[in-house]
Parts: structure tokens; C-alpha cells; sequence
């Protein structure tokens, strides 16, 4: 069975991704190159394998993580869809089982807040893997002055966790944010969205979705 380490061994991938990230650059995004997706890649499999999910579910969740962004060597808008589309053709080319096919296209295809849905479990993992990853390493510009909303939110990201109690069957976004740089309600002034999406991927795992800032429960 097709396995995260042969999907990060395949040129094709690490060029798409490769190219993505350079793409994203030249635009003045947040970095989301190969830290972004072996972050999120890691983060989506850990989620599943401490819920008690099937050691294959964690891995494709892995999978999908790792190649949720692929799109953006296409363009930034819509890139959900492309991804999904070029994820369907790297997959079947390298021969997985086309169920499990299926299964990640929809993760890929259903990763953005804009229009995407938690619609199984793996890609519940993917969402909220992807929507944790807030910190100051990913902004380009280390200039405040020159930073838009989005730069600075993130730049004011100290720490960021995400926490999965399966115990309790709660997950918990824990973020440390300089407050000099950004203040707290710029944060949801932007992510508002993205932490109402990761509260419905949460109960698809049949958990809580909890958010922590500076040592407070805010969600």
C-alpha cells in the first residue's frame, strides 16, 4: 500500500510542491512550501492515530496533508479543487487503491474554509491540522510596518498546538500571541472562519473544539 514516505519520495510531487511554494512567495503569501505540508502532514496523521482511528486512516490522512496544497503550482484561487484533481492523477499513476483515492481527493478538495466541508474523517484531520499551522516562521516580510492584517496575525504568533485529548475527546488550538504586535480580536477578526470550520471538523471525530490564546479559553 502506497505510504506518506513513497509520496515524499516522488519527483513529480516535490516539484509540484516545489513550484506551489516558490508561486506563493512571488504573490506575498505566508509560506506554504515543504514546512507548511510536513507540518500539516504530521499534525493530520497524529490527530487520527491518538483518536484510536485505523493505522491506515492516520496515513492517509498523512497523505492528504502532505499533498493538500499541491495546487497552488496551478493558481491560488480555487486551488482546493486543483489539488484534488492533480492529487487523483499522482495517486492513481502511483497505483493506490481507488476507494482510498476517493477518500483523499475529498480531504484535499474540502481543506479551505471558503466552501469546504468536514466531510469524513480524514479530511476533519487535514482541516484542522492546516488551520493550526499560525506562526511567525511562515511570514515572508519581518518588517511590521509593512505587514497587512493577515502577515501581522500571524507574525504574532509566538506558539501554536494543537492538543488532542482522546480521553475526553476534546482538541484544543493553543496559541501565544505578542499582543504588542497583534491584538487578540485581530485574530478572530480573520480566523473567525477558520476556527468555526475546525469546531465542525471536531465533531465529525466525535470530539469538542477548544481555542486557547495567552492562557485563555476564548472558544
Amino acid at each position: 500500500m502506497l505510504t506518506q514516505k513513497d509520496i515524499k519520495q516522488d519527483p513529480e510531487v516535490d516539484a509540484f510542491i516545489r513550484r506551489a511554494g516558490l508561486n506563493l512567495e512571488a504573490m506575498g503569501y505566508t509560506e506554504h512550501g515543504f514546512r507548511h505540508v510536513g507540518l500539516v502532514s504530521n499534525i493530520a496523521h497524529n490527530v487520527l492515530d491518538r483518536l484510536g482511528y485505523s493505522a491506515r486512516s492516520a496515513e492517509l490522512a498523512g497523505i492528504a496533508g502532505y499533498l493538500h496544497d499541491i495546487g497552488n503550482v496551478v493558481s491560488r484561487d480555487h486551488h482546493g479543487q486543483s489539488s484534488a484533481l492533480m492529487v487523483m492523477s499522482i495517486l492513481s499513476r502511483m497505483g493506490m487503491d481507488p476507494g482510498e483515492v476517493a477518500l483523499v481527493m475529498a480531504a484535499v478538495g474540502n481543506h479551505e474554509e471558503e466552501y469546504g466541508h468536514p466531510v469524513n474523517e480524514v479530511s476533519a484531520a487535514v482541516i484542522l491540522a492546516d488551520k493550526s499551522d499560525v506562526h511567525r516562521t511562515r511570514v515572508r516580510k519581518k518588517d511590521v510596518a509593512t505587514m497587512d492584517i493577515h502577515d501581522r496575525v500571524s507574525y504574532a504568533a509566538q506558539r501554536s498546538f494543537l492538543d488532542v485529548d482522546a480521553e475526553k475527546r476534546v482538541i484544543t488550538l493553543t496559541l501565544t500571541i505578542d499582543t504588542s504586535i497583534c491584538p487578540v480580536m485581530e485574530y478572530f477578526e480573520i480566523f473567525l472562519s477558520r476556527m468555526t470550520m475546525c469546531r465542525r471538523a471536531a465533531s465529525v471525530l466525535g470530539c469538542e473544539f477548544k481555542l486557547e490564546i495567552n492562557g485563555a479559553c476564548l472558544l
